[in-house]
């Protein structure tokens, strides 16, 4: 199996309930993102997909987010924006995406980094049944 991985940011605000005092007012974070995809095998150039094509699906989302209130955006009207689950909101968009350049490549993870020191990794279930 091969993994590729990329790196990107945006900033936002959000508010969380429940969590905590400081959370629950609202602030911001200038998120480091890192997003790995995985595959078995190579297409005919040698790679398992172009970087410059990831990069390019993952510019869209952090359009969507950066200098954004994440509260306030559809994805997370119901849900509380928090780094989990941005985690699974660009995980989710960028596997819609991928399927257009390859069927066999997948996310199989995203980490939503909130500060240098605090992360959420999320891992597809499909990724976690793959390793049992």
């Amino acid at each position: 199996m091969f993994e590729l991985k990329v790196k990107t940011h945006f900033a936002a605000a959000h508010k969380l309930t429940m969590v905590g005092q400081k959370c629950e007012n609202l602030h911001g974070h200038n998120w480091n993102i890192e997003v790995y995809v995985a595959g078995d095998k190579l297409n005919s150039a040698g790679v398992l997909v172009d970087f410059g094509d990831i990069k390019k699906c993952i510019r869209e989302i952090m359009t969507d987010l950066d200098h954004k209130y994440l509260n306030e955006l559809e994805a997370f009207e119901s849900i509380q924006p928090s780094s989990e689950r941005i985690a699974i909101y660009i995980a989710e968009k960028l596997q819609s995406s991928l399927k257009a350049l390859n069927e066999t490549v997948r996310v199989s993870r995203v980490s939503a980094w909130e500060s240098s020191d605090s992360c959420a990794t999320y891992i597809p279930d499909h990724v976690l049944q793959k390793q049992v």
